[in-house]
């Protein structure tokens, strides 16, 4: 028994990737379908890429995803890092236990909820002081930036909290000022924390559908809310072509994100390796 166990466990490894991906796998094959049907295939064709490239509904929407995208993931990595900062560094202060649950509730709020709350605030706003005027991607961006920086808090914090607070110290008492220590020592220590932060920010906002559903306009659709309609009414060729190339892009980002962290690891190693050898 103890020596099959090993391949109960690859074989049940292999069925939830199957599970997983399969699905995935199936989606970029018929992309590639010539069939305007995506369950039976007669040859192969890319013709579907050209008909995607020449749905303007679609290309504008994907243009305002990644435009709010963009946005909020840099601005929830400003706004995150600092909630982070304060939270790890500053352990006791009046209110920290309401702040601490003001950055924490998008992490547990329902989607809906929290689309809502939006929703009447911006109305609110609106009446009171003329903005936002009008729902748009000012309010999907805004609406984003709440709970993406949440994550990012966490993130952070989480980071700050495992790092070798003797690091600033030692510069603190060399005479750097507490802007150039967090300039220069604090932040590429967690620069791997802002990377990863960026990425899941920009992944959650492009991802998106019930809260931008509640404050979005009629002229701002983003990806997923054109793509959620198209797809009540079938799934079409175009369809999944949109989601291989989504597919591609997020893949190819993940490498490169990866690609940057290990090198980033990689030369850390060596400045310890260095810095160990100069002090023996």
């Amino acid at each position: 028994m103890i020596g099959r166990r090993p391949y109960a466990l690859f074989a049940l490894m292999a069925f939830g990737y199957a599970f997983l991906y399969g699905p995935i796998v199936s989606l970029i094959v018929f992309s590639f379908n010539e069939n305007k049907l995506v369950t039976v295939w007669s040859g192969f064709s890319t013709k579907w890429y050209g008909e995607l490239l020449r749905d303007q509904q679609i290309l504008d929407a994907a243009f305002v995803s990644l435009r709010v995208a963009t946005l909020t993931a840099c601005f929830a990595v400003a706004l995150g890092t600092l909630a982070g900062f304060c939270l790890a560094r500053f352990r006791r202060f009046r209110g920290r236990t309401l702040f601490t649950g003001m950055v924490t509730a998008p992490l547990v709020m329902p989607e809906v909820i929290t689309g809502l709350s939006l929703l009447l605030l911006f109305v609110a706003l609106e009446d009171m002081i003329g903005w936002p005027a009008g729902r748009g991607v000012t309010t999907i961006t805004l609406a984003h930036i709440t709970f993406s920086m949440a994550y990012v808090a966490i993130i952070v914090q989480s980071h700050l909290t495992g790092m070798d607070e003797s690091l600033e110290e030692a510069a603190l008492d060399l005479g750097a000022k507490p802007a150039k220590v967090f300039l220069v020592i604090t932040l590429p220590i967690i620069a791997p924390a802002l990377v990863s932060g960026w990425l899941l920010s920009f992944t959650m906002s492009l991802d998106d559908l019930v809260i931008a559903s509640f404050v979005s306009g009629p002229n701002s659709s983003t990806l997923p809310m054109v793509i959620f309609s198209k797809v009540r009414l079938g799934v079409s060729p175009e369809i999944n072509a949109l989601a291989t190339i989504i597919v591609l892009v997020v893949t190819t980002g993940i490498l490169l994100s990866g690609w940057v962290l290990l090198g980033q690891e990689k030369r850390r190693k060596r400045d310890e390796q260095l810095a160990a050898a100069a002090n023996l």
